[in-house]
């Protein structure tokens, strides 16, 4: 029988590690979200009713950190019933450690932070389509696409499917094909306000008492016998990056609403 101490998950990082980092950090940036921004969530009561694994969370990305540490906030928050309110500290009870989150090998590497960070569950891969700030192509590692199929057999997995936090940038096709693979329940997540907030990392400060938004949204009917062009249309569409929606941003960079006097 193996001691709670030295227990591992799928991905042999130890569960006991795993909840101290989520712990330190979860304290570290407590205060951060809940007092020099202002958190806004939506759709968090959703988190309950999902089954425990082969859950996949699409989102768009905007910072390298913030993002996903927000993410932690928000969940644990919901699982210990309190959804849409982060004030309630969830990390210091994360008893659900099968969640994970697809994040960038160079960047889990690119210092002593996210080489802690990654130990709260990363499933780092090496992108095939870019390396050191650099276009390259390579083929997807193998080792990487077992690893996510682990996660996911395990419990939730997050990920980003543009791979990037340029705004309404093409999505990748490998998120689709994870998908099809394992007929997930996916779960869409809209967020806004980290690239106003913070720097591109999501660790220094740019804008204090910044609206952090996150829209959590019923999990997608998909069609899992598709095409994968279709599936993933139909994902960036969920968390609105597709083209149509930056459109609809230029349009209305280009003609803001016009504020009206309410005593006139």
């Amino acid at each position: 029988m193996t001691l709670p101490l030295f227990k591992k998950n799928i991905l042999g990082q130890k569960i006991f590690i795993k909840r101290l980092i989520i712990r330190f950090f979860g304290m570290l940036v407590y205060g951060r979200f809940n007092w020099r921004y202002k958190p806004v969530i939506t759709g968090a009561e959703k988190l309950l009713d999902l089954p425990d694994k082969n859950v996949l969370f699409v989102s768009n990305h905007q910072t390298y950190f913030a993002d996903v540490s927000f993410f932690f906030h928000v969940i644990y928050a919901a699982l210990k019933g309190r959804p849409n309110n982060i004030r309630f500290p969830g990390f210091f009870f994360p008893k659900k450690h099968s969640i994970y989150y697809i994040a960038a090998e160079e960047t889990m590497k690119s210092g002593i932070i996210p080489k802690l960070l990654a130990l709260s569950g990363a499933v780092t891969v090496q992108r095939s389509w870019r390396a050191n700030g650099q276009n390259v192509r390579r083929k997807v590692s193998k080792k990487d696409t077992e690893n996510i199929d682990k996660a996911l057999d395990d419990g939730w997995v997050i990920t980003f499917p543009q791979g990037t936090t340029s705004p309404y940038a093409q999505g990748r096709v490998g998120t689709a094909i994870l998908i099809k693979n394992h007929n997930s329940v996916v779960v869409p997540i809209v967020i806004d306000g980290f690239r106003r907030a913070f720097d591109k990392k999501g660790l220094k400060t740019k804008k204090t008492r910044t609206e952090l938004k996150m829209k959590i949204k019923d999990p997608l009917t998909i069609d899992y016998n598709a095409p994968v062009e279709d599936i993933m249309k139909q994902i960036m569409d969920s968390i609105e990056q597709s083209p149509e929606y930056n459109f609809m941003d230029q349009v209305k960079k280009k003609n803001p609403p016009v504020e009206t006097d309410s005593n006139s």
